[in-house]
């Protein structure tokens, strides 16, 4: 699909002095220039093309494809055909990574992003990747979309470019991991410093409490450039893939912010 050019432009006063998830640019439009936070999704979903074209062609993100392929390879070394996953493909935004999905061989997929400009994203530039898609908070998931997913017996979770600053809480990561069948597949990316010891929020905790604990076993961790920074500088980020053994348990879900 031919998606139209816009007129962007990243600051050049002082970038190092924002946090990733403060990062703003500059969109010209109607003769006027409009500053966007990256984090400000849908403002950047409502306009064609323009996802792809600050984090993809400017900023060289190469997540989707990066964890989509060590997927593709943990499961092959397990001898398990991707085409047979149910994915629940958290924070879907516009398709991106469920299109790489898709592509590797996946037939089976449902998204779910608690923005509607994400679905409306979706819908209009990547038709068809998601046999179904459902605009839902799973920190407060209604018995009917509980359900709903259920139906689908899900079997593999993903979850790329959108855990960690807050866009999806240590809840609703934990929800949608206790939704997929024990013996499924989970397949995300975390900022670099949301492993180290000093960190103390409720996600790090979360993630890190996983790795120790049998209710994830880890088949692949692998550091990695997610993209680089305004500045030009290399974002590092952790691909992991992992087995589910078994839900979160009630003690540590209560703990989560």
């Amino acid at each position: 699909m031919l998606r139209p050019l816009h007129s962007i432009k990243l600051p050049i006063t002082e970038p190092h002095q924002l946090d990733q998830d403060e990062a703003y640019f500059y969109l010209r439009e109607n003769g006027r220039d409009l500053r966007i936070r990256f984090h400000d999704y849908g403002e950047i979903y409502r306009r064609p093309g323009l996802y792809e074209q600050i984090f993809y062609q400017r900023l060289k993100c190469v997540s989707p494809k990066k964890v989509a392929n060590i997927l593709s390879e943990v499961l092959h070394e397990n001898r398990v055909e991707i085409s047979e996953l149910r994915v629940l493909d958290l924070g879907a935004g516009n398709g991106m990574f469920g299109e790489q999905l898709q592509t590797g061989g996946v037939s089976r997929m449902v998204g779910v992003d608690i923005a509607p400009e994400a679905e409306e994203a979706c819908l209009r530039d990547r038709p068809g990747v998601y046999d179904a898609y459902y605009v839902a908070d799973l920190c407060k998931m209604t018995a009917d979309i509980e359900e709903q997913l259920k139906a689908w017996h899900l079997d593999c979770l993903s979850c790329v470019a959108a855990l960690g600053f807050g866009d999806i809480p240590a809840t609703a990561f934990a929800n949608a991991f206790n939704l997929i069948a024990p013996g499924g597949w989970v397949a995300f990316n975390i900022k670099e410093s949301f492993l180290l010891e000093s960190d103390q929020s409720g996600f790090s905790n979360l993630i890190k409490s996983l790795m120790m604990s049998d209710a994830l076993e880890v088949h692949h961790l692998e550091r990695y450039r997610h993209r680089i920074s305004i500045d030009g500088k290399p974002l590092f980020y952790y691909a992991l893939v992992g087995k589910k053994e078994y839900d979160i348990p009630a003690d540590l879900m209560a703990k989560l912010d």
